[in-house]
């Protein structure tokens, strides 16, 4: 279960880099880069974008978790489960910041002054961290509210059918 979820951490993370968008940058000197539009919202939306992918992992995550441990084991299971969604969404971050950031620092090292090239991806919310683990917490813990509301309506049924 860790394996797999750490193995859609690293998808996510290749995923958060290809659709998340980066401001462009001016080269002002060797190695140095300013933001061409300082009111730009690209660093927002690439948050927004990593947000997204996390809590839509997390439920994949969360409803994957319940199936194969959750319901057989459950709650270290689903301490187990949050902790591996903790660590993919850092995984995915490590991932998504690291794709295609040695070409970053070589245009940021040879372009000359004046030419544009687009930011490296970075993750400023670091909070967002979170919404893996709660889109895993969310589902998992759901899917467990719903067996429990089932069984207490069968064992209330079961008990009305047996006192008639």
């Amino acid at each position: 279960m860790v394996l797999g979820t750490l193995v859609l951490a690293v998808a996510a993370g290749f995923l958060w880099h290809a659709v998340a968008p980066r401001p462009l940058l001016v080269m002002t000197g060797r190695g140095a880069a300013e933001v061409v539009n300082a009111e730009t919202n690209a660093f927002i939306a690439a948050d927004g974008w990593y947000s997204f992918i996390c809590l839509a992992c997390g439920v994949l995550t969360g409803l994957a978790g319940y199936l194969v441990t959750v319901r057989r084991h459950g709650p270290v299971a689903m301490l187990a489960v949050l902790a591996s969604a903790l660590a993919a969404a850092w995984v995915a971050a490590w991932v998504g910041e690291h794709v295609g950031l040695a070409s970053y620092h070589h245009l940021l090292a040879t372009l000359p002054v004046g030419a544009q090239l687009h930011a490296a991806l970075t993750l400023g919310a670091r909070t967002a961290i979170v919404f893996w683990p709660l889109g895993t917490g969310l589902m998992a813990g759901g899917l467990v509210l719903a067996a429990r509301v089932h069984d207490r309506q069968m064992s209330a049924a079961a008990s009305s059918l047996a006192a008639d």
